[in-house]
């Protein structure tokens, strides 16, 4: 049995997304580039209530919410009420910024 040396290229993350995903600009991406934050989000959540030595029920005693919520916001549920979000940072302990960019322009909160 005969085997084709075949050469690979190494190609950026960037391009493989642009390639699979679509283009910075155009809806597919832009929904990827969402989903991602937010799952980016409850991982950093349940990251900091790890170091902190807390479990999803006492996180919920602090932030007024069940168990279950925090499960779903560090499961990257997209339905999570931003004012809850807020409470659970708050409870942590995290400084929370924002970046918001509308026509290309940074607007300063």
């Amino acid at each position: 049995m005969e085997t084709k040396n075949k050469k690979f290229e190494t190609v950026s993350i960037d391009k493989m997304i642009d390639k699979h995903i679509g283009k910075l600009g155009t809806k597919k991406r832009d929904n990827f580039e969402n989903e991602l934050r937010i799952e980016l989000l409850g991982q950093a959540i349940k990251q900091a209530r790890q170091e902190q030595n807390l479990t999803q029920e006492q996180l919920g005693e602090l932030v007024g919410v069940q168990k279950s919520q925090i499960s779903k916001i560090e499961n990257s549920v997209k339905n999570a009420r931003f004012e809850t979000i807020m409470k659970v940072f708050e409870a942590l302990g995290a400084k929370v910024k924002f970046n918001v960019e509308i026509n290309h322009q940074s607007l300063a909160l």
